[in-house]
């Protein structure tokens, strides 16, 4: 009698589309809008036979109880976990201890907006020179010192095609006190047009809803801006 097996498949990152996969996500869509999991492969690169890279990164996040229990952990407790052995579980420690270090950097030396032209500043010189639309939110805390900028979208911007809860997930993640919406126009002329006041009475309309400040709307084009709050356009 001849027995067969039967081996389940399970896939690996390069079986899934190129938009869900780590790497790719965070290069279109920034850092921040990645899950632990996600930024742990990143490090951790490949899976082990049965599990992906991601099943790993999971694992590990609920053996050890989150990035706090694998910050605590030493070398060998890491290296009990079956596909993790000592160079992954280095690699591991190593952006744990980066992520320290930069959290024990002292938060005066974060950036400061205090105005629509510090805004602007801020991002002009890596926007402007965007060929489709991008919308980022500039996510502040309580004294208006940047936590992070991620992009939150791409493409024209209306309100049928933003989601506009989106816009506020990475704000929330972070516990920030307020956000300054930014966007660029491909075209350099950074005059909002109607669809812009839209969106931003939208998100201005649901941020107080969420008890999140929305401080202003700042387009950028080629060396100019245009603060939506300074007009008086959408912040009624």
């Amino acid at each position: 009698m001849v027995l067969a097996s039967v081996i389940e498949y399970r896939p690996t990152i390069k079986d899934l589309p190129s938009d869900e996969r780590p790497r790719e996500r965070l290069q279109r869509a920034g850092a921040a809008a990645l899950s632990n999991a996600e930024l742990m492969a990143i490090v951790l690169r490949t899976g082990v036979r049965g599990r992906n890279v991601i099943e790993l990164a999971t694992q590990l996040l609920a053996e050890f109880g989150g990035i706090a229990g694998l910050d605590r952990a030493n070398l060998a407790e890491l290296c009990t976990v079956h596909g993790l052995g000592m160079a992954k579980a280095t690699q591991l420690k190593a952006a744990l201890e980066l992520g320290r270090r930069l959290a024990a950097t002292s938060a005066d030396e974060r950036p400061q907006v205090k105005s629509p032209a510090e805004a602007a500043n801020l991002v002009m010189l890596e926007m402007a020179p965007l060929v489709q639309e991008h919308l980022r939110t500039i996510l502040l805390d309580s004294k208006n010192r940047v936590l992070g900028v991620p992009t939150i979208y791409q493409g024209s911007l209306n309100t049928t095609s933003l989601r506009v809860g989106e816009m506020f997930r990475e704000a929330i993640r972070a516990n920030c006190a307020a956000v300054i919406v930014v966007h660029n126009h491909p075209s350099g002329d950074p005059t909002p047009s109607p669809e812009d006041v839209q969106v931003t009475r939208a998100v201005v309309e649901a941020g107080r809803l969420l008890d999140i400040e929305v401080l202003d709307h700042v387009i950028v084009g080629q060396q100019r801006y245009v603060s939506l709050k300074e007009r008086g356009l959408g912040f009624g």
